[in-house]
């Protein structure tokens, strides 16, 4: 699948507009799977590996992948197309995994050591399970990590994308019932029906893939709320059990909307991030950082962003190579180059904060609707 390059894009983001105009690289696929094999064989060689990984995800029996009956693009809820890493924005809800690869992805984030280890709450979501795979993870890693799915998310993300680290794999989402809220589903639902179980943001990361982990029979409510480029808000429908919602969130303002009728809500997110090393990355950590382990969320994001900076390295210094025995140095494209290397990573700099400048659970200065709303319903 042919992905943008990151030079012909615009952007919404600081300094990357200034560098449309910089050098063309060629994005390499055998790269891009050597650094995929590479992350397999870490986990194989680790001390949580198991004889049996790469044989517990099954694409034919666990994979049960039903086309979207619809994708918007950018354009659609009133964004440029531009606007982010792809022309696409949301899928309609598809099917994506059996109802046995989902049961055994909840026996694994429902896991008493998991629910206790691994437990996060912030101002904006009151209970969120992360960095749990693969160590207690393994069918989750496995699943989210196959060629199969990967070429399933690619091909409705209008990108070719990967997870864009082992920790943001699986990122769960739950909201149990309150007691006394069963609403009948006839009903119309109020404004405090709406609670978000997570307000309003936008995500770290260029897409995201939603996966419904709950039997949603009599469910009203839990659909995903987005705000268009009007401003007006449209709810894209909340999947059912095994079926997933795949989002360029990092570019649209979403929440996750409360699910009624006596039922819990358990959703799965996996953020991705476009696999070319020349597709331009506008991750930031500040809805992260405050939910994460920092050390495994920083090492991790360093880690692919020099691989990718590798990459783009390798390439430079092969067409400067040839440059010169051509007898023709093109210096303008070696200061763009070296322009955009150093903006991307004094920008990557700056979303590394010292732990000490980091306050655990808080998202009100980069949610601030969504903690407004919490306050006004609590």
């Amino acid at each position: 699948m042919a992905t943008p390059d990151v030079f012909g894009l615009g952007t919404p983001e600081r300094f990357y507009s200034k560098t449309i105009n910089s050098p063309r690289l060629n994005p390499s696929t055998k790269e891009t799977q050597e650094s995929l094999k590479r992350s397999f064989d870490k986990y194989l060689a680790s001390d949580h590996a198991s004889s049996s990984f790469g044989k517990l995800f099954h694409p034919a029996k666990h994979l049960a992948f039903e086309t979207p009956k619809k994708v918007y693009t950018m354009e659609e809820i009133g964004y440029s197309a531009t606007s982010g890493v792809s022309p696409i924005a949301v899928s309609e809800p598809f099917r994506l995994f059996s109802e046995e690869a989902v049961n055994i992805m909840r026996s694994e984030v429902l896991n008493d050591e998991v629910q206790e280890k691994y437990s996060y709450t912030s101002d904006i979501a009151p209970k969120q399970l992360r960095g749990y795979a693969p160590k207690h993870g393994k069918f989750v890693f496995e699943a989210w990590k196959h060629p199969e799915t990967l070429a399933i998310i690619s091909k409705i993300a209008g990108v070719d994308v990967v997870p864009v680290m082992d920790y943001e794999i699986g990122h769960v989402n739950l909201s149990l019932p309150r007691k006394g809220n069963d609403y009948d589903s006839k009903t119309m639902i109020s404004e405090e029906d709406d609670t978000p179980i997570v307000g309003w943001h936008r995500d770290s990361y260029p897409f995201v893939c939603v996966l419904m982990m709950s039997d949603t029979t009599g469910m009203v409510g839990g659909e995903t709320a987005l705000r268009t480029g009007t401003g007006e808000i449209k709810k894209v429908r909340g999947p059912s059990m095994g079926c997933a919602v795949v989002l360029q969130g990092r570019y649209i303002d979403h929440q996750a909307l409360r699910a009624y009728g006596g039922q819990e809500r358990i959703t799965m997110v996996t953020s991705f991030r476009p696999k070319s090393p020349s597709v331009r990355d506008d991750t930031v950590l500040n809805t992260v950082r405050p939910i994460s382990n920092l050390s495994d969320l920083y090492g991790q994001t360093i880690e692919y962003q020099l691989e990718n900076a590798e990459s783009r390295i390798r390439q430079m210094l092969r067409n400067v190579r040839e440059s010169m025995k051509a007898g023709a140095t093109d210096v303008q494209s070696i200061k763009r180059f070296l322009d955009f290397e150093i903006k991307t990573m004094s920008h990557i700099n700056d979303e590394i904060v010292d732990e000490e400048f980091v306050q655990k659970g808080h998202l009100g200065d980069v949610c601030p609707d969504a903690i407004v709303k919490r306050k006004r319903t609590e």
